[in-house]
Order: C-alpha cells, then structure tokens, then sequence
C-alpha cells in the first residue's frame, strides 16, 4: 500500500551524517529566514576543516540531522566537548564540581557555533516535528550515558522555547549591543547621550585623531591578501600580549575571506601611512557582529574607535538595525552599546547534579536581571528629564 500523499514522511534522526556530506545549499536552506553566516555551511565546515574546531582541539563534530526520506528536513550543529574552552557560557565550576564528587563532566554535548558567542539558529529549519526529534535525540543520548550534559548556547527564542518544552534548565547572561534609532549619522547618535558621556566620547575619537591615526574600513573583494595577512598579526599578537594561543588560523580567515567575503568588514587603523591595529566584523543588511580585534601597538582610545565607532557608523551609513559587541564588556556601555540578556540551555544526566544547578542557574538569574536593570539606568542615553 502506497503512503498517503497526505501523510508526510517519518522523520528519521541521523548521527551519521557530516556536515561535508551535505549539499550547502540544502544545509543553508535550513537557516535561511535568518541569513547569518555563522551557521552556514561555509562557515561551519571552515572551522573544521581549517583545524580550528577538530577532536584533536577538543571539539569533536557530533550532528544530528532529521530527514524525510532524502529531504533534509533539519539540523543540530552538536559537538562533544572534552573541556569548555571557546564556548562563552562558563561552566567551569560545573565541571569542578563533578570531579570533586568522582564523575566525569566530559564529554559533554555542546550546540554551538565554536567561538561565537551570538545568539541565533541552533536547532536548524522550519519543521516543527524535525526539530522536536533533534532536541530529543541530543536528551537521548545524555539519558543513555554517552555524554554528562548536553549545552544549548546563545540559542534564537524559537529554539529557546523547544528547550524549554524539553525540560531543559535556562540559564541567563549580558552582553551588550547597539540599536539603530533611525540616526542620520554619528552626531546625531551621540545628540541622544547626556552631555557629560557625549563630551567624553569626543575627547576620545578627538585624542585619537591628535595621535595622528587614520582610519579605513574595507568590505568583501577590497580586503586584499596583505590586510588579512596584517590583520591575523594584529588578532594573534593580542591573544600573545595575554599568553594564550588563538582559537582560529590564518587557514580559516583565508577561507572565510573566499566564502564569506559578501559578509566581512575589515577596520585598519595606520600612523603615519603604518598600518597598527585592525577589527573584523561579520555584517548582514540587518545586524553587524564585532568578533576580532588587535594591535601591534598601543594607542589611547583606538580599540573604542576600531571596534565600536567606526562599526556603529558603518551601521548608520548602510541603515543597519543592530551591532552586536560581543561578550562581556561593560567598557561599551559608555560608547552606546546597552545591555541585552542572552540565553543558553542545559540538561544533565544525573538528577541531583541537575537539581542543584537548577536552583544555581534560578538564583543567578535574578542577580543577572538585577545587573541588567543597573546596567540600564547607568546608561549614556539622556532621560526622560533631561
């Protein structure tokens, strides 16, 4: 008997299928209502291919992906994490807490675009009961013993909500981003600060102009060979001034910088015709992200101009809604950026392991809604009475 034309295909949830295997226009399709390249296929198979997101680095591809017959229905870009470098969500005293019980914390699951913290697609396409099965699969292994824990990171509210529907723990954070209200250009966004951060935000931009620094911002097919070669020192150099190694290569830049072009900007800053520092930004006509940043050496104020000014005024020129600043930060309150809560989703296999981060992550989020409301009031922004 032939299956009705109404009743659609069962879903099957595979574990045995890699990213590579995968057409990228099919795998982007999943994602395509949000058109953010960080969890493109080109990206994604970047980070692995690069050797930036491998076993050998402790990030072990792990996907899911649900299928209607040959029709790739949707995806879960999952990985099985042997530490909680890159993730930016800490959980560091989780992991310390299983070891002084005598478990083991890793691996973990961990859905994520490696170090990415940006909020967006995380259990990809528009099938409802796809998506379902995917998050249950990830459970299904943490129930049956293969992984301690499985970690939804920085997830759109869409997949939140799934989370939530699963039974998964929420835990909250801050970061802080800038929107758009319609400014004609960078004096009338800071004709909405008080006068005091607006005259600060001057004498910065201004000291920065005096040290005799000249500042230009190039996209896609004008960042040449030599910029991303310049701007791979600068990046390298500042993990180096920190003793630490970077999590990306001068492979992955080279092969987003091909596959991604469409989406880059570029920020070089020179002395003196000498290029000193750089910052690289994803953008779409929607929401520009802040990702990297370094120096070769120092000047006051121009880590504020590269990463923050000179974004916020490519947002204006190009009618771009929203910059996202990245993690942590609370130095880009002062320069605009307000703060924003974001989410992650955590379910653990042991019961009282779960119970007690639970209550952990209920607590914390009251201090981190209280933060965010302090956060709020210490604003640039003039108020009512003003």
């Amino acid at each position: 008997m032939t299956q009705s034309r109404l009743a659609p295909l069962r879903v099957d949830v595979r574990d045995d299928r890699a990213l590579e295997s995968i057409a990228p226009a099919a795998w982007d399709a999943l994602a395509a209502a949000d058109a953010q390249p960080f969890v493109s296929h080109a990206f994604l198979s970047a980070l692995h291919a690069t050797g930036c997101a491998t076993p050998a680095h402790g990030w072990r591809p792990a996907y899911l992906t649900a299928w209607r017959g040959d029709a790739l229905a949707g995806a879960l870009p999952l990985y099985a994490k042997s530490h909680s470098y890159g993730e930016y969500v800490f959980d560091w005293s989780w992991a310390d807490a299983y070891r002084r019980h005598g478990r083991r914390y890793y691996p973990k699951l961990v859905a994520a675009v490696p170090f990415t913290p940006v909020t967006g697609p995380r259990v990809l396409g528009d099938d409802a009961e796809a998506r379902s099965a995917l998050v249950a699969a990830a459970l299904a292994r943490v129930h049956a013993g293969a992984a301690s824990s499985l970690h939804v990171l920085f997830p759109r509210t869409a997949d939140l909500a799934l989370c939530r529907e699963a039974g998964m723990i929420e835990r909250s954070g801050v970061q802080f981003h800038w929107r758009n209200d319609g400014y004609r250009d960078f004096d009338d966004f800071l004709a909405a600060f008080n006068h005091d951060k607006r005259k600060k935000v001057k004498q910065e931009r201004r000291r920065v102009r005096e040290a005799g620094v000249h500042v230009e911002r190039k996209c896609g097919a004008d960042i040449t060979e030599a910029d991303w070669a310049f701007f791979y020192r600068c990046y390298a150099n500042t993990y180096a001034e920190h003793g630490s190694t970077p999590y990306l290569t001068p492979a992955f830049f080279a092969a987003v910088a091909q596959s991604l072009a469409a989406h880059t900007l570029l920020v070089i800053a020179s002395v003196a015709g000498v290029p000193v520092a750089s910052a690289l930004d994803f953008w779409t006509p929607t929401t520009l992200w802040g990702r990297y940043w370094g120096a070769l050496r120092p000047v006051s104020g121009l880590h504020f101009e590269a990463c923050y000014y000179q974004a916020i005024e490519f947002c204006i020129e190009r009618g771009i809604g929203t910059f996202e600043g990245g993690a942590q930060g609370v130095h880009k309150l002062a320069r605009g950026l307000t703060p924003e809560i974001t989410h992650s989703a955590h379910a653990l296999g042991d019961p009282a392991f779960a119970a007690a981060i639970a209550d952990f992550c209920t607590r914390e989020s009251v201090d981190i809604h209280h933060t965010h409301d302090e956060l709020e009031r210490a604003s640039p922004f003039k108020h009512v009475d003003e």
